[in-house]
């Protein structure tokens, strides 16, 4: 169990930002915004292999007005390193700083946890959102999920 919430004030609403539960009902709902942002546009769609090896991992949630607005996964890599994945805001949400308001407050959570870095796989059309977070690039550009994405790194 998670438990470890934080409220972080946003313009004329209100961000929560917090540490969910997996199989919990807002866990659940991050499926169907992650499915719809994430996977629809390509054509694909989450195997219930995927998602029950999602068991094991940080799941985070965005919510205003305690409505689901933003959600963003870290896996366990080596020793002090998370793989931040899945990160996704709902269409009308976006360009309002939650996904920067989320980032940040996952990062907070990783430190406290004894985390030192952060690794991702950006898609270009996201590499500027992480450089503005102070993410750096390694390497040079591949193909993931048949899209081009670049990897990407923060030490916290």
């Amino acid at each position: 169990m998670h438990n470890n919430q934080e409220t972080t004030k946003y313009m004329n609403g209100e961000i929560v930002c917090t540490c969910i539960d997996y199989d919990s009902e807002i866990q659940l709902e991050t499926i169907e915004l992650r499915r719809e942002v994430l996977r629809k546009p390509l054509g694909m769609d989450f195997s219930p292999d995927e998602l029950a090896a999602e068991k094991n991992q940080f799941h985070f949630a965005a919510s205003i007005n305690n409505v689901l607005v933003a959600v963003l996964l870290f896996k366990k890599g080596e020793p002090g390193i998370l793989k931040m994945r899945q990160v996704a805001v709902k269409p009308d949400f976006q360009n309002m700083q939650i996904g920067r308001t989320l980032v940040f407050f996952s990062e907070e959570w990783a430190k406290n946890h004894g985390f030192h870095r952060i690794e991702l796989h950006a898609r270009l059309t996201a590499v500027d959102f992480y450089k503005r977070l102070q993410y750096q690039i390694v390497g040079s550009v591949f193909l993931e999920v048949g899209i081009p994405h670049l990897c990407m790194f923060k030490d916290i």
